[in-house]
């Protein structure tokens, strides 16, 4: 049977499984990653589960058991998932973000089957040492976890980044130090900044669209920059108008002014702007440019007037504390408006003061 016949009806041949249990050992010695840390007891996502480690001929490419005896164990930990019954942990190795079955071939199965979406996994991680640019931003990353006790890595893209996160945990342990006249150990000031400061910072720049402008960055890249600014290069800047009352320039009082405020409730760090754009369009265009007008979610009001001008139109856009007014106006102008036939000139005005009534 040829190989398009066996994946239309879905069989996988020996040489197929062969080659997911040796993608193991390909990517260990490529990375050689040979020296190991107990990770302990994790949840791991099951789609982050990619390979075996051993015992590949007991199971197809999809982990699922061949054999009448493997089948009726895999009902029986279903059945077990499904009543809440504990089961063990399986065994993983762990390669960077990859990990690979040692042993649990059978309960990963049953939990994937089921629809779980993580495994609990004893996990041993193996460090890649080979001489690349990820694999030493990796290890920093590791490091920098592992000697704070954190739980999760912090997604830096630079090297060298990490002692100045190091800086801010060091001042933090000074600030709790005094509040509580106690010693306080380089890990106990390391979970509580990564609550009281870097997280609702990370949460304030999550919800912003700050993220979209910077691809090939990080949310964690941005809190740093952000952070480094705010709290220690200390510039000013023609930028940012109001973001200097939701993040202090002093890191101890942003943390307490987040601890006024719930998770759900924290400052939003988006504000709507008004927008005032007048058109020159072409008499024949009129019509359909209205039309494009109306269409867009940001036009609030449009009018067709009689005079210099041919059309004005009312703009709301919503933007982050950290971006200028310019630059978001230009990029709706040149994503919408300037890109259709028809259109003259346009001028835009930002609105000074303003009164209005209600209506």
């Amino acid at each position: 049977m040829n190989r398009l016949l066996k994946k239309l009806f879905g069989i996988v041949d020996d040489e197929v499984r062969r080659s997911k249990n040796a993608s193991f050992e390909k990517i260990r010695t490529d990375e050689q990653a040979f020296e190991s840390v107990d990770r302990g007891i994790l949840s791991v996502p099951l789609e982050q589960i990619v390979g075996s480690v051993g015992r590949y001929h007991e199971f197809d490419a999809q982990f699922k058991p061949k054999g009448y005896d493997s089948e009726d164990r895999l009902q029986g930990i279903k059945r077990s998932m499904k009543e809440g019954r504990p089961i063990p942990p399986i065994s993983l190795y762990q390669i960077k973000d990859r990990f690979y079955i040692l042993d649990g071939h059978h309960r990963y199965s049953a939990a994937k089957e089921i629809g779980f979406r993580d495994i609990s996994a004893h996990v041993l991680e193996l460090i890649p040492s080979k001489d690349t640019f990820e694999n030493r931003l990796y290890r920093e990353r590791t490091e920098f976890r592992d000697k704070y006790k954190l739980t999760q890595p912090i997604e830096l893209t630079e090297l060298g980044q990490f002692p100045l996160l190091e800086e801010q945990i060091a001042e933090h342990r000074t600030a709790l130090q005094q509040e509580k006249e106690a010693q306080v150990s380089d890990a106990e000031a390391a979970a509580d900044w990564y609550r009281t400061i870097y997280r609702p910072l990370r949460t304030l720049i999550e919800s912003s669209s700050i993220a979209d402008s910077f691809e090939k960055r990080t949310v964690d890249d941005l809190y740093l920059y952000i952070s480094m600014h705010q709290w220690k290069l200390g510039k000013s800047r023609r930028y940012g108008i109001g973001v200097d009352k939701l993040i202090p320039k002093n890191m101890e009082e942003f943390r307490k002014k987040m601890a006024e405020h719930s998770v759900q409730h924290y400052p939003e760090m988006r504000r709507e702007i008004s927008v005032f754009i007048l058109m020159n369009v072409e008499g024949r265009h009129e019509e359909k440019i209205m039309d494009k007008l109306y269409d867009l979610d940001a036009v609030r009001e449009i009018h067709s007037v009689h005079g210099a001008i041919d059309i004005i139109i009312k703009v709301k856009l919503m933007r982050d504390l950290l971006s200028s007014d310019a630059e978001l106006i230009s990029q709706f102008m040149q994503s919408t408006i300037r890109q259709w036939p028809g259109v003259v000139s346009t001028q835009t005005l930002l609105p000074g003061i303003s009164r209005v009534k209600d209506p």
